[in-house]
Parts: structure tokens; C-alpha cells; sequence
């Protein structure tokens, strides 16, 4: 299962999962930071989650 965000120009800066998983429930913190650890600025993201064969990709608003 991979979960991670993209910025308007489609590059990933936070990868929050990576990992093979078990069939079930599973949850995930974002803090707001990238991957180096810099707060992101207030704006919209798209975060996209890819588990097997299903793909789904959903714009989200960040707001300080």
C-alpha cells in the first residue's frame, strides 16, 4: 500500500505509507510537513492511495 501527498505540480513531498498491509482498517497522521520535516504552507494537495490493483487520488485543502 503506498498513501503519499503531491503539491499542484505533481511532486510527492510526504510519503505516509509504504509498506504491504493486511486486508482491514488502517489510519494515518499527516502533520502537515514534508518529508525533510518543513511545515507546508496552507494551500491545496492531492493525496493519493494505491492498495493492489485499486487507485484513488483526492485533493485536499490545508489551512493554518
Amino acid at each position: 500500500m503506498l498513501l503519499a501527498v503531491y503539491n499542484l505540480k505533481g511532486q510527492r513531498i510526504r510519503t505516509l505509507v509504504n509498506e504491504e498491509k493486511e486486508n482491514g482498517h488502517y489510519k494515518a497522521v499527516f502533520n502537515a510537513k514534508d518529508d525533510k520535516g518543513n511545515t507546508l504552507s496552507s494551500g491545496i494537495y492531492f493525496y493519493r492511495l494505491q492498495a493492489g490493483n485499486y487507485v484513488s487520488t483526492r485533493k485536499m485543502l490545508l489551512m493554518e
